[in-house]
């Protein structure tokens, strides 16, 4: 029923760990308006956490306070000179996004394709992959202020958008509530294929000049084939983020490693491939207890079935100690740990 808590709910089906706790307060957000409705009865108070697909989050224990789950749905456009105008809703699936700008031919998040999560995650989190990120189509976004009970509207300067990072998650974490969000694509714009995987899997498919579906297709299948699908292995994707580090100690590092894997950032910085360091570590493949580095990928963390949320952080932290023994490069967990 709309507006009713419920009380002591297992999150297990609800985050892609599958990992077995629970919450003391639930509710499923489908209308706006039940947020003014929590804020009245003043739930915004005590502790709260909002989950969408539950992709990007490990709970390593029960969970004492609300959980409020953006299940709103509803995607719209229109267009402007040569400007296409998307707004969704923060419930909706990522990928369902995606595939309704292919279907109507708009350019611009088909390198996206498969990242799983909400749309209400993707500023907050400023998701990428394969050469595109959320900010180079970000326009803005509605947000529930659950520290006065209204609504705001953030535009692209006001997020600060940062690798991964946003302000949602720095200095105004915990305080707004999205709840959807507007992207600004360009009708004309380019199709990118820079990224080496890309190009190659449409080597294999015999394609020279790709269109926005092909990308996407191809996109997909490089996901599946490296990722491990949440429906039958626990998992919540990449688990770190590729760190950044400056571009002298980047080139002291390669003079050790002539193998290490970077991504350009600027003239000063390099991004380091996250994976590669773990798996140089020794961690690809590797199992202990309930918990494994993913085979094909080695940013992956899998709960083989009966891991805690506790077993799988240990490990991350474990992997993190090894990366910095070995390489002198902290790593960062990409998902929320609660």
């Amino acid at each position: 029923m709309a507006n009713e808590l419920q009380h002591h709910i297992s999150l297990q089906k609800l985050n892609t760990f599958g990992i077995d706790a629970t919450c003391k307060q639930f509710i499923k957000i489908e209308q706006e308006s039940q947020l003014e409705v929590l804020y009245d009865r003043q739930i915004f108070a005590g502790p709260f956490f909002i989950l969408g697909a539950g992709s990007n989050v490990l709970f390593t224990k029960d969970y004492d306070g609300t959980i409020i789950h953006m299940a709103s749905k509803g995607i719209s456009h229109f267009i402007e000179g040569n400007h296409i105008y998307i707004t969704a809703k923060a419930g909706e699936v990522w990928n369902d996004l995606v595939w309704y700008c292919i279907n109507h031919g708009f350019p611009g998040l088909e390198n996206m394709a498969l990242i799983p999560g909400t749309v209400g995650a993707s500023p907050i989190q400023n998701i990428g992959a394969y050469g595109t990120e959320l900010m180079d189509v970000f326009y803005s976004c509605q947000a529930f202020d659950s520290y006065n009970g209204s609504f705001t509207t953030f535009n692209k300067q006001d997020c600060k958008f940062t690798y991964r990072d946003s302000i949602f998650k720095t200095e105004h974490k915990g305080r707004f509530i999205i709840t959807s969000v507007t992207y600004k694509l360009g009708l004309h714009t380019a199709i990118n294929t820079s990224y080496g995987a890309i190009n190659a899997e449409l080597e294999a498919r015999n394609i020279s000049n790709p269109t926005i579906k092909d990308v996407a297709q191809a996109v997909s299948h490089i996901r599946v084939e490296k990722l491990p699908d949440p429906s039958t292995v626990g998992n919540a994707g990449s688990f770190f983020k590729n760190p950044i580090v400056t571009r002298t100690f980047f080139e002291q590092l390669q003079k050790s490693y002539p193998a290490i894997v970077s991504y350009p950032i600027d003239e000063n910085n390099a991004k380091v491939a996250a994976g590669w360091l773990i798996e140089a570590c020794g961690w690809k493949g590797k199992v202990i207890g309930n918990v494994a580095v993913w085979k094909n990928q080695a940013l992956v963390l899998t709960n083989l079935g009966a891991a805690t949320g506790l077993e799988i952080y240990t490990i991350s932290s474990k992997i993190m100690n090894d990366v910095y023994q070995k390489f002198g490069i902290n790593l960062e967990r990409e998902v929320n740990v609660l």
